[in-house]
C-alpha cells in the first residue's frame, strides 16, 4: 500500500518506490480545487500512484491534470497510461517535450540505448498521450493546479524540454531534475547527467535564475522536500563542474569508458562517503548510475561544448 506524506493541508509526496527501492522517484499530489499530479513517475509504479493519491483521501477520478518537468521516463512514463484511464485529464509539458508524449517512439528507441532489455521493467510500457489533452508552457506561463497558480519556468541544462513550476505565493519550487538529487536527512546533492542534453553553460544559468527567485522550499522529484535551498545551489553548481572535471581529466589521460567510468564511482563513492554516508550510495546509484551520467558528460564534452 503506497502512502501519501502530507507535505501542507493541499499537497502530499506519494513515494512510487521505484524499483522496490523506497525515496527514489516520488510524485506531488495537488488537491484543492483542480486536483492534480506533478510527476507521474514510471509506467511500471502507476498502481502505487495511484494507491497514494487514495492514500491521500482523493479519488483518482477526480484529477484534472497533470504536469510534468520533463518527458524523461523516471519523471513522465505514466503519463499516457493515465490519460488512458482517465480520458478527461490534461497534461502540461515544455513545447519541445510535447511531440515525444504525443508519440514516444524516439524517446523509446533513445532510453533503449541506455537500458537495454531492462527497459519494460523498470518504466512499464509507454503509451501514446492523445496531442489533444497535451497543453504546453512557454517560459513564465501561468498554470492553475490545485488550488494554486504555479508559475512555468524553462530550465534547460539536464534537459532541453525540462520545466520548473514556483508557486511565488508559498515559496515552493517544483523543481524535477534541474535542482538534482538529494535525499532526506542530509545537505548533499548529487547532478544527474544522462545523455543527451546536458549542457553545462545552460544549467549554470538555470541555477542561477532559481537561485535568484530566493524560493522557501524546493520540492524534488528525487527526492522530497528541501529548504536549504541556497546551500543546495551553490554545491550541486560546485559538484556539476566536480564531476565534469573529473571526467574530462580521464578522458584526457586516454581511459576508455568503462575506466572512466570506475574513475568517477571511485570519486563519486569517497563524496558521498564523506559527505552523506555509505548508505546513500545505493539510492543514488538507482536514481542515476554513474555510468549514465558519465556517458552524458562524455557526449558534452566530446561534442555538447561546440554546439
Amino acid at each position: 500500500m503506497a502512502h501519501a506524506q502530507r507535505l501542507d493541508d493541499d499537497l502530499f509526496l506519494i513515494d512510487t518506490q521505484y524499483n522496490e527501492t523506497p525515496q527514489t522517484i516520488g510524485v506531488f499530489l495537488l488537491t484543492g480545487e483542480r486536483p492534480a499530479l506533478i510527476e507521474t513517475g514510471p509506467a511500471a509504479r502507476v498502481e502505487t500512484v495511484l494507491d497514494g493519491v487514495r492514500d491521500a483521501g482523493l479519488d483518482p477520478a477526480a484529477l484534472q491534470a497533470v504536469a510534468v518537468t520533463h518527458i524523461h521516463l523516471d519523471h513522465a512514463a505514466a503519463t499516457g497510461e493515465l490519460v488512458r484511464r482517465f480520458p478527461h485529464l490534461e497534461v502540461y509539458v515544455h513545447p519541445v517535450g510535447a511531440p515525444h508524449l504525443a508519440d514516444p517512439a524516439r524517446l523509446l528507441a533513445s532510453a533503449r540505448r541506455l537500458y537495454g532489455a531492462a527497459l519494460e521493467q523498470l518504466f512499464g510500457q509507454v503509451i501514446p498521450v492523445p496531442a489533444g489533452r497535451l497543453r504546453t508552457l512557454a517560459d513564465g506561463a501561468r498554470v492553475r493546479l490545485g488550488d494554486r497558480t504555479l508559475v512555468a519556468l524553462d530550465t534547460p541544462g539536464h534537459a532541453r524540454h525540462h520545466l520548473v513550476y514556483h508557486d511565488q505565493t508559498s515559496g515552493d519550487m517544483f523543481t524535477g531534475d534541474a535542482a538534482g538529487v538529494a535525499l532526506p536527512g542530509a545537505h548533499y546533492v548529487r547532478p544527474p547527467t544522462p545523455p543527451p542534453e546536458i549542457d553545462l553553460p545552460a544549467w549554470d544559468a538555470t541555477i542561477a535564475r532559481l537561485r535568484a527567485l530566493r524560493p522557501r522550499r524546493l520540492l524534488l522529484t528525487h527526492f522530497g522536500p528541501h529548504a536549504w535551498t541556497d546551500e543546495l545551489f551553490a554545491q550541486l553548481h560546485d559538484r556539476l563542474h566536480a564531476l565534469a572535471g573529473v571526467v574530462e581529466h580521464a578522458l584526457a589521460d586516454g581511459l576508455d569508458e568503462d575506466a572512466v567510468v570506475a574513475r568517477v564511482q571511485r570519486w563519486l563513492l569517497d563524496d558521498i562517503r564523506t559527505h552523506h554516508g555509505a548508505e546513500a550510495a545505493g539510492r543514488f546509484e538507482v536514481i542515476m548510475s554513474t555510468r549514465l551520467s558519465v556517458l552524458g558528460l562524455i557526449r558534452y564534452l566530446r561534442t555538447g561544448r561546440d554546439g
